[in-house]
């Protein structure tokens, strides 16, 4: 692997785990001011959301640069969103009523956000959704 080629993967390295240190930072402190169900929801939501667009932006117009996707989509929005709290949350349910509302809540809310997300890529690139 020639130097070049090193620094670069080791700078990619470095700005996926700055992206990772801001979402997990931001999940952190919106369990701070939210109940933990919705904070999790939210940050959920909202990284499908975010992860929609930057997915179909890239297939549509291609207008943020691969590097950049990646750091966004790996560091950032990998911490950000949690499946592995969304699963604690369901099985730690205390009643049937709120494991569905913890379950349709992020697998519902969040590929609506990923529907969302495409429709604004669509826009980005001048489609109509």
């Amino acid at each position: 692997m020639s130097t070049e080629r090193t620094v670069t993967r080791l700078e990619t390295l470095a700005l996926i785990g700055i992206g990772g240190f801001a979402g997990a930072n931001l999940r952190f402190f919106t369990l701070g001011i939210l109940p933990d169900e919705v904070a999790l929801l939210l940050v959920n939501v909202l990284g499908s959301a975010v992860l929609g667009f930057l997915i179909y932006e890239a297939q549509y117009s291609g207008l943020v640069d691969r590097k950049s996707r990646v750091v966004f989509t790996t560091g950032f929005l990998s911490s950000l969103t949690t499946y592995s709290g969304f699963t604690f949350q369901a099985a730690t349910a205390p009643d049937p009523l709120l494991l569905g509302a913890v379950v349709v809540g992020n697998y519902g809310l969040g590929f609506t956000g990923v529907l969302v997300g495409r429709a604004l890529a669509r826009r980005v690139r001048g489609e109509e959704s």
